[in-house]
C-alpha cells in the first residue's frame, strides 16, 4: 500500500464530532468483546460464547466467538485511540450486520424482545465513522502528519 492510499484512508475532517462517537462506541465494543473473549462483565468467555454461536448456526462456534470477540474488543480499543478508524469501523459494521441477521432480525426492532435496535444503532455509528474518519484527537492524525512531513 502506498503513502497516498494510507493518507486517504486515515485523513478525516478536523472537527470534534467523531470524538464522542469513537469514545462511547469504542467503550461499548471493548466491553462486549471482553465478555466474549475473557468472560468479563458477566460474559461467558470463548467457550460459552462459542457454544452459543454454534447453537444458532455460526460454526465453528469457538472460531466465530474468537473472531467476533476480537473484532469487538480490539476494534473498540482502536476506536478509542482513533487508530485505523475507518478500517476498524468497517470491520465492526460488518460484525453488526452479522449480529442483526444471525441473531436479532426475527425478534423485531425492540431490545425488549432481543430485537436489532441496539445492533442497528451501533451499525449506524460505525458507518458514520467509516465515512467521516476519526476527527480530531486521534492517532490517525499523527500518522498522516508524519507521512506529510
Amino acid at each position: 500500500m502506498n503513502t497516498a492510499t494510507i493518507k486517504r484512508v486515515l485523513t478525516s475532517d478536523h472537527n470534534f464530532s467523531a470524538l464522542p462517537l469513537r469514545l462511547i462506541v469504542g467503550i461499548i465494543f471493548a466491553a462486549h468483546g471482553s465478555q466474549k473473549l475473557f468472560g468479563w462483565f458477566g460474559g461467558y468467555g470463548l467457550t460459552g460464547t462459542g457454544q452459543w454461536m454454534e447453537s444458532i448456526g455460526l460454526a465453528p462456534g469457538y472460531l466465530m466467538a474468537l473472531m467476533a470477540g476480537s473484532a469487538e474488543f480490539f476494534g473498540g480499543i482502536l476506536l478509542i485511540l482513533g487508530l485505523l478508524t475507518r478500517p476498524t469501523a468497517l470491520a465492526l459494521a460488518v460484525t453488526m450486520i452479522v449480529a442483526i441477521f444471525s441473531t436479532h432480525i426475527n425478534n423485531g426492532l425492540f431490545m425488549s424482545n432481543n430485537g436489532y435496535e441496539f445492533a442497528l444503532s451501533l451499525l449506524a455509528i460505525t458507518l458514520a465513522l467509516v465515512f467521516q474518519g476519526s476527527g480530531r484527537l486521534a492517532i490517525d492524525n499523527v500518522i498522516v502528519n508524519k507521512l506529510t512531513d
